[in-house]
Protein backbone atom coordinates (compact mmCIF):
# COMPACT_ATOMS: atom_id res chain seq x y z
CA UNK A 1 0.00 0.00 0.00
CA UNK A 2 1.18 3.46 -0.83
CA UNK A 3 1.75 6.18 1.68
CA UNK A 4 -1.29 8.56 1.69
CA UNK A 5 0.71 11.51 3.00
CA UNK A 6 1.76 12.96 -0.40
CA UNK A 7 -1.89 13.07 -1.52
CA UNK A 8 -2.90 14.99 1.62
CA UNK A 9 0.00 17.36 1.13
CA UNK A 10 -1.01 18.02 -2.46
CA UNK A 11 -4.55 18.85 -1.38
CA UNK A 12 -3.22 21.27 1.20
CA UNK A 13 -0.97 23.02 -1.34
CA UNK A 14 -3.85 23.24 -3.82
CA UNK A 15 -6.04 24.93 -1.20
CA UNK A 16 -3.38 27.58 -0.58
CA UNK A 17 -3.00 28.33 -4.26
CA UNK A 18 -6.72 28.66 -4.97
CA UNK A 19 -7.38 31.06 -2.08
CA UNK A 20 -4.72 33.47 -3.35
CA UNK A 21 -5.75 33.69 -6.98
CA UNK A 22 -5.51 36.98 -8.86
CA UNK A 23 -8.59 38.88 -9.99
CA UNK A 24 -9.64 38.27 -13.60
CA UNK A 25 -11.01 41.04 -15.80
CA UNK A 26 -14.54 39.71 -15.25
CA UNK A 27 -14.08 40.19 -11.48
CA UNK A 28 -13.85 43.97 -11.86
CA UNK A 29 -17.40 44.71 -10.80
CA UNK A 30 -18.63 47.87 -9.08
CA UNK A 31 -17.03 48.40 -5.68
CA UNK A 32 -14.09 46.03 -6.20
CA UNK A 33 -10.70 47.33 -5.01
CA UNK A 34 -7.65 46.25 -6.99
CA UNK A 35 -4.03 47.20 -7.61
CA UNK A 36 -2.85 48.54 -10.97
CA UNK A 37 0.66 49.91 -11.55
CA UNK A 38 1.31 49.69 -7.81
CA UNK A 39 -1.63 51.92 -6.83
CA UNK A 40 -5.04 50.97 -5.37
CA UNK A 41 -8.12 51.60 -7.51
CA UNK A 42 -11.87 51.32 -6.95
CA UNK A 43 -14.24 50.22 -9.72
CA UNK A 44 -17.05 52.77 -10.07
CA UNK A 45 -18.75 51.52 -13.23
CA UNK A 46 -18.43 48.40 -15.36
CA UNK A 47 -19.90 47.16 -18.63
CA UNK A 48 -19.21 43.84 -20.33
CA UNK A 49 -18.87 44.25 -24.08
CA UNK A 50 -18.77 41.38 -26.57
CA UNK A 51 -18.57 42.07 -30.31
CA UNK A 52 -18.60 39.55 -33.14
CA UNK A 53 -15.18 38.17 -34.08
CA UNK A 54 -13.51 40.32 -31.44
CA UNK A 55 -12.29 39.52 -27.95
CA UNK A 56 -14.67 40.39 -25.14
CA UNK A 57 -13.69 43.39 -23.04
CA UNK A 58 -14.85 44.97 -19.81
CA UNK A 59 -15.27 48.74 -19.99
CA UNK A 60 -14.71 50.37 -16.61
CA UNK A 61 -14.54 53.71 -14.89
CA UNK A 62 -12.08 53.49 -12.01
CA UNK A 63 -10.82 55.88 -9.32
CA UNK A 64 -7.28 56.08 -8.01
CA UNK A 65 -7.71 55.93 -4.23
CA UNK A 66 -4.53 57.93 -3.62
CA UNK A 67 -4.92 60.78 -6.13
CA UNK A 68 -8.69 60.64 -6.65
CA UNK A 69 -8.17 60.72 -10.43
CA UNK A 70 -10.85 59.06 -12.56
CA UNK A 71 -9.92 56.85 -15.49
CA UNK A 72 -11.87 55.07 -18.23
CA UNK A 73 -10.11 51.79 -19.00
CA UNK A 74 -10.89 48.65 -20.98
CA UNK A 75 -9.63 45.26 -19.82
CA UNK A 76 -9.57 41.88 -21.53
CA UNK A 77 -9.00 38.21 -20.72
CA UNK A 78 -5.20 38.52 -20.70
CA UNK A 79 -5.35 41.07 -17.84
CA UNK A 80 -5.20 40.03 -14.18
CA UNK A 81 -4.91 42.03 -10.98
CA UNK A 82 -4.14 41.73 -7.30
CA UNK A 83 -6.95 42.57 -4.92
CA UNK A 84 -6.20 45.70 -2.89
CA UNK A 85 -6.30 45.25 0.88
CA UNK A 86 -7.76 48.48 2.23
CA UNK A 87 -8.37 48.94 5.95
CA UNK A 88 -10.95 51.48 7.08
CA UNK A 89 -10.55 53.19 10.45
CA UNK A 90 -12.32 56.08 12.13
CA UNK A 91 -10.39 59.10 13.37
CA UNK A 92 -11.12 62.52 14.88
CA UNK A 93 -9.89 65.77 13.32
CA UNK A 94 -8.02 68.03 15.76
CA UNK A 95 -6.63 71.05 13.93
CA UNK A 96 -4.74 72.32 10.87
CA UNK A 97 -1.27 73.84 11.11
CA UNK A 98 1.01 74.97 8.27
CA UNK A 99 -0.77 72.88 5.69
CA UNK A 100 -0.87 69.74 7.83
CA UNK A 101 -4.12 68.27 9.11
CA UNK A 102 -3.83 66.56 12.48
CA UNK A 103 -6.02 63.69 13.65
CA UNK A 104 -6.11 61.18 16.46
CA UNK A 105 -7.40 57.64 16.44
CA UNK A 106 -10.97 57.27 17.61
CA UNK A 107 -11.07 56.47 21.34
CA UNK A 108 -7.30 56.98 21.57
CA UNK A 109 -6.39 60.72 21.66
CA UNK A 110 -2.71 59.93 22.31
CA UNK A 111 -2.29 58.25 18.91
CA UNK A 112 -1.98 61.22 16.56
CA UNK A 113 -1.06 61.47 12.90
CA UNK A 114 -0.85 64.24 10.30
CA UNK A 115 -1.88 64.34 6.66
CA UNK A 116 -0.57 66.70 4.01
CA UNK A 117 -3.07 68.90 2.18
CA UNK A 118 -2.88 66.86 -1.02
CA UNK A 119 -3.87 63.70 0.88
CA UNK A 120 -6.71 65.39 2.76
CA UNK A 121 -8.00 66.73 -0.56
CA UNK A 122 -10.58 69.40 -1.35
CA UNK A 123 -12.89 68.23 1.41
CA UNK A 124 -10.34 69.36 4.00
CA UNK A 125 -11.74 72.89 3.72
CA UNK A 126 -14.85 71.62 5.51
CA UNK A 127 -13.05 69.98 8.43
CA UNK A 128 -13.99 71.28 11.88
CA UNK A 129 -12.40 70.29 15.21
CA UNK A 130 -13.86 67.03 16.55
CA UNK A 131 -15.19 65.99 13.13
CA UNK A 132 -15.34 62.18 12.88
CA UNK A 133 -13.84 60.95 9.62
CA UNK A 134 -13.13 57.60 8.03
CA UNK A 135 -9.59 56.90 6.88
CA UNK A 136 -8.53 54.43 4.23
CA UNK A 137 -5.25 52.67 5.00
CA UNK A 138 -3.16 51.01 2.28
CA UNK A 139 0.14 49.31 3.14
CA UNK A 140 0.08 50.85 6.66
CA UNK A 141 -0.35 54.37 5.26
CA UNK A 142 -3.44 56.60 5.29
CA UNK A 143 -4.13 57.37 1.63
CA UNK A 144 -7.36 59.35 1.89
CA UNK A 145 -10.16 60.38 4.23
CA UNK A 146 -13.92 60.55 3.93
CA UNK A 147 -15.86 63.19 5.88
CA UNK A 148 -19.63 63.35 6.51
CA UNK A 149 -21.56 64.26 3.36
CA UNK A 150 -23.65 66.92 5.11
CA UNK A 151 -22.31 69.16 7.87
CA UNK A 152 -23.47 72.28 9.68
CA UNK A 153 -21.44 75.50 9.70
CA UNK A 154 -21.73 79.01 11.09
CA UNK A 155 -21.63 81.82 8.54
CA UNK A 156 -18.82 84.15 9.60
CA UNK A 157 -19.04 86.62 6.72
CA UNK A 158 -21.94 87.49 4.41
CA UNK A 159 -22.33 90.60 2.23
CA UNK A 160 -25.65 92.39 2.76
CA UNK A 161 -28.35 91.73 0.18
CA UNK A 162 -29.59 94.71 -1.77
CA UNK A 163 -33.08 95.78 -0.81
CA UNK A 164 -35.68 94.03 -2.93
CA UNK A 165 -33.35 91.32 -4.22
CA UNK A 166 -34.34 88.77 -1.58
CA UNK A 167 -37.86 88.57 -2.97
CA UNK A 168 -36.49 87.76 -6.42
CA UNK A 169 -34.23 84.93 -5.28
CA UNK A 170 -30.59 84.87 -6.35
CA UNK A 171 -27.43 84.01 -4.46
CA UNK A 172 -24.27 85.46 -2.96
CA UNK A 173 -20.92 84.13 -1.77
CA UNK A 174 -20.58 83.71 1.99
CA UNK A 175 -17.69 82.55 4.17
CA UNK A 176 -18.25 79.78 6.70
CA UNK A 177 -16.21 78.79 9.74
CA UNK A 178 -12.95 77.29 8.60
CA UNK A 179 -12.66 79.77 5.74
CA UNK A 180 -14.49 77.95 2.93
CA UNK A 181 -16.55 80.14 0.60
CA UNK A 182 -19.83 78.86 -0.82
CA UNK A 183 -22.78 80.22 -2.77
CA UNK A 184 -25.85 80.73 -0.58
CA UNK A 185 -29.28 82.41 -0.94
CA UNK A 186 -29.47 86.16 -0.46
CA UNK A 187 -31.42 85.83 2.80
CA UNK A 188 -28.48 84.15 4.57
CA UNK A 189 -26.79 86.50 7.04
CA UNK A 190 -23.66 86.51 9.17
CA UNK A 191 -24.21 84.36 12.26
CA UNK A 192 -26.66 81.97 10.57
CA UNK A 193 -26.13 78.20 10.80
CA UNK A 194 -26.37 76.45 7.47
CA UNK A 195 -26.08 72.87 6.22
CA UNK A 196 -23.58 72.20 3.40
CA UNK A 197 -22.97 69.23 1.11
CA UNK A 198 -19.22 68.66 1.58
CA UNK A 199 -18.89 66.57 -1.59
CA UNK A 200 -20.24 69.28 -3.91
CA UNK A 201 -19.70 72.39 -1.79
CA UNK A 202 -23.37 73.33 -2.27
CA UNK A 203 -25.65 75.05 0.21
CA UNK A 204 -28.41 72.73 1.41
CA UNK A 205 -30.55 74.66 3.88
CA UNK A 206 -30.56 77.05 6.82
CA UNK A 207 -30.60 75.22 10.14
Amino acid sequence: MGNPQPRVAHKFIYAIITTDMALAYTDLTKGVLFIMDGAPYEVLETHFLRMQQRKAVVQTRIRNLITGKLLDRNFQASDSFEEAEIERKHAIFIYESKGQYWFHEENNPKERFALEADVAGQQAQFLKPNTRVQTMVFEDKVITIEIPVKMEFKVVEAPPALKGNTAQGGSKVVTIEGGAKISAPLFINEGDMIRVNTQTGDYVERV
